[in-house]
């Protein structure tokens, strides 16, 4: 009976050497086959496919942060809660561009166009030709978003050199949205004046043809600055201009401008309209 139990131990214990070797024999291959996809698949391929997973898979709120701060902080930019920016943050240059050229700013700016038509609609124009309206240029009547591409859309520095080498070639498109609303309001008899900070002795004559070519026709007066305000702040120099436009007689309904500091100071009009513009700010 002795005999038996100790040969039933002995086999049984030969059962159990033989499982350990075999779950032994599948680790070992289980080690061998990760070795192989490792020779087969870099290490820098498993890492961007598990980045890949972990960003698909994360919370919305998560995976979406980086373009949640950037709307807030274009809406504050937008409001003038942000303040003398010098540049547009780097995590938010996709952003802005995005923004620029992929409709929602095209879409914003027929929204904005529409607006005021609608309120120009409902001004009587008086036959002494002196209800005015007041436009800035830059961003405001032509575009400068083919320069702002090569400064990663406002990410870069401001470079007045290479603004002004780019200016002087009379390229800037139209900006269509404003374009259809400067014809209107020239069409409803409005006295149209274009007032700019850019420099009338540099930039004159390119800015006057860029306008003509760009179909800017039957304005009342292209204002530049001069250099009598070299140096001075865009709120001064255009506040400036205003209160002699209304010392004139001109009655200033509306002034339409992407900077705040084309809208703020005296003599601002009835009404201020904002043309949204991320890429840069003017004190």
């Amino acid at each position: 009976m002795i005999a038996g139990l100790a040969s039933g131990l002995r086999s049984r214990f030969s059962i159990l050497d033989q499982a350990h070797m075999i779950r032994t024999m599948a680790h070992r291959v289980q080690e061998l086959l990760v070795l192989v996809v490792l020779a087969i698949f870099p290490k820098t391929t498993f890492g961007k496919l598990n980045c890949r997973w972990r960003a698909s898979n994360a919370p919305a709120a998560v995976a979406e942060g980086s373009n949640g701060y950037c709307l807030s902080w274009r809406l504050a930019v937008e409001a003038n809660n942000v303040r003398a920016w010098r540049t547009v943050p780097p995590q938010c240059q996709r952003h802005v561009k995005s923004y620029m050229t992929g409709g929602q700013y095209n879409q914003d700016l027929n929204l904005i166009a529409d607006q005021i038509m609608a309120y120009a609609d409902g001004i009587a124009v008086s036959d002494d030709g002196m209800d005015a309206w007041v436009l800035d240029i830059d961003d405001t009547c032509i575009s400068n978003m083919f320069y702002y591409k090569g400064k990663r859309y406002g990410c870069d520095p401001f470079d007045a050199a290479g603004f002004k080498a780019w200016a002087v070639r009379g390229e800037c498109p139209a900006i269509p949205a404003v374009l259809r609303l400067f014809q209107k309001l020239v069409k409803d008899r409005f006295k149209v004046i274009l007032l700019t900070g850019r420099d009338q002795e540099t930039l004159g004559l390119a800015t006057f043809n860029n306008l003509i070519n760009q179909g800017f026709l039957g304005y009342e007066r292209l204002i530049m600055r001069t250099p009598a305000y070299k140096g001075q702040s865009a709120i001064i120099f255009k506040s400036d201009i205003r209160r002699q436009l209304v010392e004139e007689g001109y009655r200033i309904w509306g002034n339409i401008g992407d900077q705040w500091s084309d809208l703020q100071g005296q003599s601002v009009g009835n009404r201020t309209f904002k043309i949204p513009n991320p890429m840069y700010f003017v004190p």
